[in-house]
C-alpha cells in the first residue's frame, strides 16, 4: 500500500534538520540557509496552505469593482471566470499584517485595469500573516510555492499553454519576497516588483532566501524604510534586483511622521519576533508610489548614482546618454534595464500625494545670459564667462515655463573677495506670464 502525505504533517521540534510537506507543494525544511545561519535564526515551520486559507480574487474589467474567486486545486473555476489566456495577469501580494481583500491591494489591481485590459489576481493569505514576524516570514515560502503552483495550472489547463513572460508579481514587503519564492519555482517570469522587500531576516541572506535578480526576467525594486544605519527600518537596504530605486534616499520618507527605530539589529529582531502589528507610514510608501507612478508615467525619474549624499550634492546630473528610468510602474521601458544588476537610482519627491518627482531644471548663468535646460535645478556661475566658478544643487519646486527670474542673496564677509567666497543663503523664484528673463 502505498504512503500517503498527511494534511498538515509537523514537527514540534524546533531543532535544525525538521521539515513539513504538503501535497502539490513539497517539503519545507528549517535546514540552512532556512534557519542556522547569521541574521536568520529562525524557530519554527510554515503552516499549511489550509491554515493560513490562501485565497485568489480574480479582477478584470469585465467584473468591474467585483472579483471572481479562482483555484488552481479546482481548475474550473479558472475557466468559468473571465480569466483570458489573451492577456496579461498580474499578482498582488501583501505583506506582514495585511489583507488582500481590501485596502491598496484591491485598488492597485481596479487601478491598473484602467491603463491595461489584464487580469489581475489578488492573493490573500491574511490568516497567515496575523501572527508573529517570524511565523509570516517562515510562511511566504508555502505561500510563494501556492503562486508558483497557480502558475504552473495556468500553463497546462487553463485552454491553452500561458506562458510566464505573460506573468507580472507585484509584492510589498514580505510580499515581495513571496514573489521571488514563486519566480525561485517557475523559471521565466516576465517580472517581479519588489515594493520594499522585507529587511529582518533577509538582509544579507543568500540569493535562495530572499528576492534576487534571478527570480524573473527582470527585477525592479523600490527601497523606502531600508535598514541603513544607525536607523533600523521594516525595509533592505542592499539591492536586490536589476533596477534598485532609493526615494529621498531610501530610509525615511518625507511626511511620515513614524520614528525611525535606533537600536541594535538583533534587538530589534528580538522585538518583531514578539510582534503581532507592526506598521509604518515609511515601509508604505512603497506601494504609494507605485500606485502614483501609474497615473504619472514620467513622474518619478530615478538618476544613477552610488550614494544619496553624491545625489543631493548634485554629482549624478543629468541623466547619461542613456537616460534614466522611471521608478514604479513603467520601469520596464527603460531600454538597459538588464544591462547589469544592482543598478541602483536615486531621487527625491514630494511629501504629499501624488508625490510625484519635484519639477526642477538645470540653470546655467553667465554676466550675459541664463538659461534654462534638464530636469533639476542646478546652478552654474561663470568668471569671465569661460568655467563655472560656483556650483549649487537646489531642491526646489520650479516650473520652467513660468520662471522668470532666479534670484541669490549672497553669503559674502569683508575679508573675501567678489569670487573667492559664494554661498547663497536664499533663493528667490519670481515667476512671470511668458517665463521669458
Amino acid at each position: 500500500m502505498s504512503t500517503q502525505w498527511k494534511i498538515p504533517l509537523f514537527f514540534l521540534s524546533s531543532s535544525l534538520g525538521d521539515e513539513v510537506c504538503y501535497p502539490r507543494l513539497g517539503c519545507f525544511s528549517n535546514d540552512p540557509p532556512w534557519s542556522g545561519i547569521p541574521g536568520r535564526l529562525l524557530t519554527g515551520l510554515p503552516e499549511s496552505p489550509e491554515e493560513m486559507n490562501i485565497s485568489f480574487s480574480l479582477y478584470t474589467r469585465e467584473t468591474g469593482n467585483n472579483s471572481q474567486v479562482i483555484s488552481a486545486i479546482n481548475s474550473s473555476t479558472i475557466q468559468n471566470s473571465h480569466f483570458s489566456s489573451h492577456r496579461r495577469t498580474s499578482f498582488i501580494i501583501h505583506g506582514f499584517s495585511s489583507t488582500g481583500k481590501k485596502g491598496w491591494v484591491v485598488e492597485m489591481c481596479l487601478l491598473l485595469l484602467e491603463v491595461e485590459n489584464m487580469n489581475c489576481i489578488a492573493v490573500d493569505w491574511k490568516e497567515g500573516a496575523k501572527g508573529t514576524y517570524v511565523s509570516a516570514v517562515n510562511n511566504i515560502r508555502v505561500i510563494g510555492a501556492e503562486v508558483a503552483y497557480f502558475i504552473k495550472t495556468l500553463q497546462v489547463k487553463n485552454r491553452a499553454l500561458y506562458s510566464p513572460r505573460e506573468i507580472h508579481l507585484i509584492g510589498h514587503s514580505l510580499g515581495a519576497h513571496t514573489a521571488g519564492e514563486a519566480g525561485r519555482r517557475v523559471r521565466g517570469i516576465r517580472r517581479i516588483s519588489g515594493l520594499d522587500p522585507a529587511g529582518p531576516y533577509f538582509e544579507g541572506t543568500p540569493p535562495e532566501v530572499r528576492l534576487d535578480p534571478t527570480d524573473a526576467d527582470f527585477v525592479d525594486v523600490i527601497h523606502s524604510n531600508a535598514a541603513h544605519f544607525p536607523a533600523t527600518g521594516l525595509g533592505m537596504y542592499n539591492t536586490t534586483g536589476h533596477l534598485d530605486f532609493y526615494p529621498n534616499g531610501g530610509t525615511q520618507m518625507p511626511g511620515c511622521n513614524d520614528l525611525l527605530l535606533k537600536m541594535k539589529r538583533s534587538d530589534f529582531e528580538d522585538r518583531l519576533a514578539d510582534t503581532t502589528i507592526f506598521g509604518s507610514c515609511h515601509h508604505s510608501r512603497s506601494h504609494d508610489f507605485y500606485f502614483k507612478s501609474i497615473l504619472y508615467p514620467t513622474g518619478f525619474v530615478g538618476y544613477p548614482c552610488e550614494t544619496y549624499e553624491d545625489f543631493k550634492s548634485g554629482k549624478c546630473f543629468p541623466c547619461p546618454k542613456q537616460g534614466c528610468p522611471m521608478m514604479g510602474y513603467y520601469a520596464d521601458r527603460f531600454p538597459y534595464k538588464l544591462k547589469r544588476v544592482n543598478q541602483k537610482y536615486f531621487l527625491n519627491t514630494a511629501a504629499d500625494p501624488p508625490f510625484a518627482s519635484k519639477s526642477m531644471t538645470f540653470v546655467s548663468y553667465s554676466h550675459w545670459k541664463s538659461d534654462c535646460l534638464g530636469t533639476m535645478l542646478f546652478c552654474h556661475f561663470y568668471k569671465h564667462w569661460l568655467r563655472p566658478v560656483y556650483t549649487k544643487y537646489l531642491d526646489v519646486e520650479i516650473d520652467p515655463k513660468k520662471t522668470k527670474k532666479v534670484e541669490f542673496l549672497w553669503n559674502k564677509t569683508m575679508f573675501t573677495l567678489l569670487w573667492a567666497r559664494m554661498g547663497a543663503e536664499a533663493v528667490n523664484i519670481i515667476h512671470g506670464e511668458d517665463g521669458r528673463w
